[in-house]
C-alpha cells in the first residue's frame, strides 16, 4: 500500500511539472510575442513628407506669396486719428444701404471705427474727442501715403506706424469726399513705396493680395482673386460718386480701409474702402478704388490741395437688353441720357433725354460708369467730343465742361431697374405734389435747376404686376412713354393702353430727385 502511494506522488509529481513547463512555456511565447510586437510598433517608421517634385508648384507659388508680401508689407503703415465729434452725427451716412457694413463712422460714407470694435455715442450738446484707425500705403519714398478720405476725415491729429513700429507725425495734403481719396505725408527719405499699377488691364480670376491693419491687427495681408470689376457706386445718398470698384474675394475687414490692394507684381491696383456684409465682417465681398481713379485723384491732390471736377450735367444708365431695343442699338453698350439739367454744360451743347452716348474722345463708352468717371478725371474748361445715337443716327456733339460746384449736379449713374394689365394707379401731378417732388430732389443736392417735373404720379402698385417688377413706387412720377412725353394720368394711360399685346414699354420716370428709364414687361400667361 505504501509503494503503491509513493508511486502515485510520483506521478502527479510529473504531471503537475509537465503542466506547470507547458504554463511556463505558453507564457514565454506571450511575452515574446507582445516583446516582438511593441519593438515593431517603435521600429515602424512614420509618413514620409511629400517629396519636392510632387508639390513644386505649390512651393513655388508659396515662396512667391512670400516675396511679394515681404516686398509690400513695409510701404503699408496703420494710420490713428483723433477728431472732434459733431453733436449732430447721426447714421445718415448709411442711409439707403442697409446692408453696407460701414469701417470708419457716423456720418462719413462708411461708418467709423474704434480700436477694432465698433461704438455708438449718444449725441451730446459739447464737443468730444473720438479716435479712429485705418490703413494707408506709401506712394513715394518722400513720404506721401495714400489713404481713405473717411478715414481721416475731420482729424485734428494724424499718426503713422510704420511695419518697424515707428511712430510718425502726418499732416494732410488734400482730400477729396466724392471719390472718398485722401494724401496724407510724413517726413522721411528713401522710405519703402508700391509703385503704381494699371487696373484697367485687370480681369477676373486675378490673383491680388490685400494689405491693412483688420480689427487693429497691425500689417495683416490676405490672398485672393479679382472676384469682378466695374461695380458701380453703392451709395444711395450720392448718385454722383463715381463706381467701377474693384470687388474681391481678398478678405477685409473694418481697418482695412485705405489699404493696398495689389496684384501679382506688388503693383498696387486699388486702395480697400468697403465691404458688403450682413454681419458687419468679411462674408467674401470687399471693395477698391481702381487705380485708375486714385493715381490721377492722388497726383491731383498733391498739386493742388484740391480736387475740381469736371462735369457734363446729365443723368445716364446703362444701355441694358431690356432697353437698347427702344433707342435702336443692336448692342446693350453705351450711356443712357434720362436727365438733362439745364443750362449746364451738356444742354448747352444740345445733349437730349434718350440719347445714347457711345464715344467719348473717339474712345468707346461701354456702360454709365465708364463715362461717369472718364469726365469727372477731365479739367473743367476742357471741350470733349461725344458720338451720340439719337434717332437711330450718330451725331457728334462737343462738350466745353465746366467746374463741378455751388450744389450743381453731375453725372450720376443710375440702375435700371383701374391697374390694368400694368399693374398701376394714376393720378395727375398737382401743383403742391410737384413742388413737394422737386423740393425733395433739391434736398438730396440733385435735381437743382432741373425744369418742372410734369406727367402722372404714381398712387398704387399691384405687387407681383409689371410696374412693381420695374421698380416703380407709390409717389414715382411717370414722364414719358416709349419716348414721347406725357403730361397727365389720362396722357399715361392712353400711351400705355395703346401699346400691343405681348410687347414691352418704356417709361421715362422720376424718382428720389433724379429720373431714369424704366422697361415695363407685360405679364405672361
Amino acid at each position: 500500500m505504501k509503494q503503491w502511494i509513493e508511486r502515485s506522488k510520483q506521478v502527479v509529481t510529473r504531471h503537475l511539472a509537465v503542466a506547470l513547463i507547458a504554463v511556463v512555456a505558453v507564457g514565454s511565447v506571450a511575452t515574446l510575442n507582445f516583446t516582438k510586437s511593441a519593438t515593431a510598433a517603435v521600429a515602424a517608421p512614420a509618413a514620409a513628407a511629400l517629396d519636392d517634385n510632387s508639390v513644386g508648384a505649390l512651393l513655388t507659388l508659396d515662396r512667391a506669396m512670400e516675396t511679394l508680401a515681404a516686398r509690400v508689407t513695409p510701404a503699408v503703415v496703420n494710420i490713428t486719428v483723433a477728431s472732434k465729434a459733431n453733436a449732430q452725427q447721426g447714421d445718415a451716412g448709411a442711409e439707403g444701404m442697409p446692408d453696407m457694413q460701414q469701417f470708419f463712422g457716423p456720418g462719413n460714407p462708411f461708418g467709423r471705427q474704434f480700436g477694432g470694435r465698433q461704438f455708438s455715442f449718444p449725441s451730446q450738446p459739447q464737443n468730444r474727442m473720438e479716435h479712429g484707425l485705418g490703413s494707408g500705403v506709401i506712394i513715394s519714398p518722400d513720404g506721401y501715403i495714400v489713404t481713405n478720405n473717411h478715414v481721416i476725415d475731420g482729424a485734428v491729429d494724424i499718426r503713422v506706424t510704420m511695419s518697424n513700429r515707428e511712430v510718425l507725425s502726418a499732416k494732410l495734403v488734400g482730400a477729396d469726399p466724392l471719390t472718398d481719396l485722401a494724401v496724407i505725408k510724413v517726413n522721411g527719405t528713401n522710405l519703402p513705396s508700391v509703385p503704381w499699377g494699371n487696373s484697367a488691364n485687370l480681369h477676373p480670376g486675378q490673383t491680388v493680395l490685400a494689405f491693412g491693419n483688420p480689427y487693429g491687427f497691425r500689417f495683416t495681408v490676405t490672398r485672393g482673386i479679382v472676384s469682378a470689376l466695374n461695380r458701380p457706386n453703392p451709395d444711395a445718398s450720392d448718385r454722383r460718386k463715381p463706381g467701377e470698384f474693384i470687388q474681391t474675394d481678398a478678405a477685409i475687414n473694418p481697418g482695412n480701409s485705405g489699404g493696398a490692394l495689389v496684384d501679382a507684381r506688388g503693383q498696387l491696383i486699388g486702395i480697400n474702402t468697403f465691404l458688403i456684409s450682413s454681419s458687419g465682417s468679411f462674408s467674401g465681398m470687399g471693395f477698391a478704388i481702381p487705380a485708375q481713379i486714385v493715381q490721377p485723384t492722388v497726383e491731383t491732390l498733391i498739386r493742388d490741395g484740391k480736387v475740381t471736377h469736371a462735369y457734363i450735367g446729365i443723368q445716364i444708365a446703362d444701355v441694358t437688353p431690356d432697353n437698347a431695343k427702344f433707342f435702336q442699338m443692336n448692342k446693350a453698350e453705351g450711356a443712357l441720357i434720362s436727365q438733362v439739367e439745364p443750362d449746364a454744360p451738356g444742354a448747352k451743347a444740345g445733349l437730349r433725354t434718350g440719347d445714347v452716348i457711345t464715344e467719348l474722345d473717339g474712345k468707346p463708352v461701354t456702360d454709365a460708369g465708364q463715362l461717369q468717371m472718364t469726365v469727372g478725371q477731365k479739367r473743367p474748361g476742357e471741350t470733349i467730343h461725344l458720338q451720340v445715337m439719337r434717332d437711330s443716327k450718330q451725331t457728334s456733339v462737343a462738350v466745353k465742361l465746366e467746374a463741378l460746384g455751388g450744389g450743381r449736379g453731375t453725372e450720376t449713374a443710375g440702375g435700371e431697374h383701374g391697374k390694368g394689365r400694368w399693374g398701376l394707379s394714376l393720378g395727375d401731378l398737382t401743383p403742391d405734389v410737384r413742388n413737394e417732388l422737386q423740393g425733395q430732389g433739391q434736398a438730396r443736392g440733385q435735381g437743382q435747376g432741373q425744369g418742372p417735373v410734369h406727367g402722372a404720379v404714381v398712387e398704387d402698385v399691384q405687387p407681383g404686376s409689371p410696374a412693381d417688377n420695374a421698380g416703380l413706387q407709390r409717389g414715382d412720377v411717370i414722364m414719358e412713354v416709349n419716348r414721347h412725353s406725357v403730361k397727365s394720368a389720362s396722357e399715361v394711360a392712353q400711351a400705355l393702353s395703346g401699346v400691343p399685346s405681348g410687347q414691352d414699354a418704356l417709361v421715362l420716370v422720376w424718382s428720389n430727385g433724379g429720373s431714369t428709364f424704366r422697361v415695363l414687361h407685360p405679364a405672361q400667361g
